[in-house]
This record gives structure tokens, sequence and C-alpha cells, in this order.
């Protein structure tokens, strides 16, 4: 099997400032063929590659070595029975013998001795943490599809996850529950036992995070444009599937909607995209990195802006100016669980199908951060603010007047403010005033430091007594 790699030849030139530029992650010198030098090859293809200079000393000085035939044949011996093998070019210039190593499109390569890669300009194996690591930051290793051996089947399953997520597929008759689990690959069987993978724990778990910290979503309201005043906070746990509509109703509670009047009905125009927003919510549990345990998605809302942020960044191998024309499923096994109740596509088309959404309803195109985390962030329409203000007196301010009334008298919680201006529960509308109230300064939290407080009351502020008059 032919190995070498078709690269313009090197240049005595080129030498010259190699024994210039001194060892580091990519170059290596030797003064000749050590017993070690498969290790080399695979810390380098392990690595972005580099190039390993035989006959050079340590100080970049040419000692000089002998190149033959046999030499030659013996590198690419080495290089072949690396597992898989490693492309390499050999060449003499002058009295050195070159061996340029490819980045291995196979990653982790192995030899005889382990894994290896490079750390400066120095070989070190692999430790098993490091190896694991590596295995999973290459995708060799995929949280989706292992398996979860702390779950017990049936103890901590959820029959109820189970029959909602049935319904939604659309798979009919009455088909025994393991088999559908083995047959969508949530589960296999093993020894007369049905073991849970994490894609199938995550999705019918009674309670996901006894498995994984991480597996939840953060939902914040903020009262400006930054989080030094969090309105309010819904850590929601429930799952995969509960867990994304929870985050779409905690967007739809808290973001406004105007209106217009057609020649038939009143149409309702949203401040934010909803299919987009529940494309990016969606894409941020899917494509997320499951193996970072310290970290879960984050829907955040502040008065300018809406953020959706998945922990480990785009997946291995796609940039910011991939996104639309390349995809890449992280967590294949969650996508088509997802696929299969129609929550997505398996086309690759999310980020296509959420700019066209933005763009649609009039708002400015989404804007993509990449980093330790992934960032989808929507701006707001502006017609529809400009609306909103416009239509706040009609619509909402008589809701504000009665809010404010009914704490002139004393503090009441969202349930007891909404049984005192005639609502039998709490609403999406009532939330959404009581958090402009809060915005504007009108009300404040009793418990400033506990806004999700099961104890916590609302209290005009003199501001808001200002705004009714009342000095």
């Amino acid at each position: 099997m032919e190995m070498e790699l078709d690269m313009e030849p090197l240049k005595p030139s080129d030498l010259e400032i190699l024994l210039h530029e001194g060892e580091g992650a990519t170059l290596e010198y030797k003064t000749a063929l050590p017993d070690s030098f498969a290790r080399d090859l695979v810390a380098m293809a392990n690595s972005t590659g580099g190039r390993i200079l035989l006959g050079v000393r340590d100080d970049g000085t040419v000692a000089g070595v002998t190149d033959s035939n046999r030499l030659r044949a013996h590198i690419q011996s080495l290089a072949r029975h690396c597992d898989p093998p490693v492309g390499i070019l050999v060449e003499p210039v002058g009295r050195v013998l070159s061996v340029t190593v490819q980045e291995s499109e196979g990653k982790p390569v192995q030899c005889s001795e382990g894994y290896f890669w490079r750390q400066g300009a120095t070989t070190q194996k692999l430790s098993r943490d490091e190896l694991r690591d590596f295995f999973r930051s290459e995708g060799a290793i995929r949280f989706d599809v292992e398996p979860c051996p702390k779950f017990r089947y049936p103890q901590d399953f959820d029959r109820e996850k189970y029959r909602t997520w049935l319904r939604l597929s659309g798979i009919t008759g009455r088909p025994r529950v393991e088999d559908v689990l083995v047959n969508i690959e949530a589960a296999e069987r093993s020894g007369g036992t049905l073991k849970f993978r994490n894609a199938g724990v995550l999705f019918f778990a009674k309670e996901p995070r006894r498995f994984f910290n991480q597996a939840y979503i953060t939902c914040l309201l903020a009262k400006g444009t930054g989080k030094a005043d969090i309105l309010d906070r819904k850590d929601f746990t429930g799952g995969i599937v509960a867990d994304i509509e929870d985050a779409l109703r905690f967007v739809e509670r808290n973001t406004r909607v105007a209106w217009r009047i057609g020649r038939l009905r009143r149409e309702d125009i949203p401040e934010y995209p909803p299919k987009a927003l529940r494309e990016a919510v969606i894409n941020a549990v899917m494509h997320r990195d499951w193996f970072m345990d310290g970290a879960n998605v984050f829907v955040e809302i502040y008065t300018d802006r809406i953020e959706v942020s998945s922990p480990g960044g785009l997946p291995k191998g796609v940039t910011l100016a991939d996104l639309g024309t390349k995809a890449v499923r992280r967590n294949a096994l969650l996508a088509d669980l997802l696929h299969r109740i129609e929550f997505i596509e398996k086309a690759g088309t999310g980020i296509k199908r959420m700019r066209d959404d933005v763009r649609a309803q009039g708002c400015p195109d989404p804007a993509f951060q990449n980093g330790g985390f992934f960032t989808v962030i929507f701006r707001p329409n502006p017609a529809v603010r400009a609306s909103l203000g416009a239509q706040s007196g009609a619509q909402s301010g008589a809701q504000s007047i009665q809010v404010l009334r009914v704490l002139s008298g004393r503090d009441l919680s969202a349930r007891e403010v909404a049984a005192q201006i005639g609502l039998r529960t709490k609403t999406g509308a009532l939330k959404r005033t009581l958090n402009d109230l809060l915005a504007a300064g009108y009300v404040e939290y009793i418990l400033g430091e506990r806004p999700t407080s099961r104890l916590q009351r609302y209290r005009i502020t003199a501001r808001g007594r200002e705004s009714l008059g009342a000095g």
C-alpha cells in the first residue's frame, strides 16, 4: 500500500530555513533513524502533521545521514504498519533526509507501542484520560450511542414519555415496547436484558439528570441588555422533548405580539420569528457536546435580543463560513429520534430554514458566534417593536393600570394579582405585563435576590404610585 504524498520537493533554501527554525510541534531533528521513529510518525499524524529531518543535531547543525533504498523502505514500512497507515513523503536534501508526515484523516493513529501526540517539541504517549478525550474530540466515540450502565429497565423507564414519543412518531398498532426501543436504537438486548443507550436515557428516563447532570435547558429573562438583573429563570429538566417545548413556551410567555387588522380578522405578528427560534433550540440540544457535563443549553431573553447557546461549539470540521451549506451531525442517534417525531428534517437545512423564517418575519438576519459555546443571536422585528409602542396603551395599558391599582393596597404574588384583576389563573399576558412593569421600575420584587422563590411577591414602587397619580 503506497502512502507517499504528492508534494513539491523540499529545496535547499527551504532546508536552511528549517534548520534555523528550531524544533517544535511540527518539526523534529534526528541524527539517525531511532527505534522510536514510529512514535514520532503517529504523534505528528495525530496532530497537524509535520516534518522529521534525519541527519540533524538538536542544535540544528547537520551531522548527515547516508541515504539508501533500504533506509527509505524501512521508513515506509514503519508508516504502513501504523493503524491506520500514515501518509509520508521521504526525500533527500543534500546530506539530510526529510520525512514529511501528513495529518491523518483517520485519527487517532497508533503504532505497536500505543497512541502518541505532539506536545510542543516532544512526543508524548497519551494517558488513559487523554486518550479518552482525544477519541471524543475526534468523534471516534459518540455520546448518544454509548451504553448507560446505571440505567435500569423498567425501573427508570418513563412510559408516559415513551407513549408521547410513540404518538408523535406515527407508529401504529400495538408493538411491544422493548421491540420498538431496540428498533429505534434507543436500547439493545444484551444477555437477556435491555441495555439503554445514552440517547434513550435522554428521551425516556423518569429523571434524566440522575444520569447526566447536564441534561437540562436554562431559560433567563433579563431586565436589560446584560445579566446584572435577572427577572425570571427556569431550569427545565423533563427530558429532551419536554425541555424543548418548555423552553419555547418560556420564550412565548416573555416576548410580545403586535397585531394588525386585515379584511376578515386580526393578525398576530410576533416580536421574534417563532419557527427560527424553535429550530435554534432544537439544534442547540441536538448538536451540543454532551461530553461537557458541566455545561447546558441556555435560552436568554434580553431587551434587545434573544440568545440560544449550545455547549461545545460547532462540530469538528464545520466553521461559521460553512453554516447553511455543510451539515455534520455530532449526535446522529439523537437527530434520528427527533426526526422520527418530525421535530427536525435530516437534510441538514436547519440554518437555511432559520434564515428564511427570520427574513420572512421581517427581522434582522441572525448572528452566529462560535467558541466554547455555539450561539445564535436573534434581534426583534423593528416594525413590530414600533407597533407595540403604539399599541401598548390600547392593548396592555389597561391591564398595567389594573395591576398597579391592586398592588397599591398590598404586596401580592402573581397568582394573587391574577385573582384580584378577575383572572382564573396566571396568563402569559399577565406575566408579560408584570415583567414590563418590573423593567420600567413601576413594581419590584420583595425578594430581589430570589426572583423565582415560591414566597416571591410584587410591590408597587414610588414611580408606580406616581403613574397612578397617587403621589
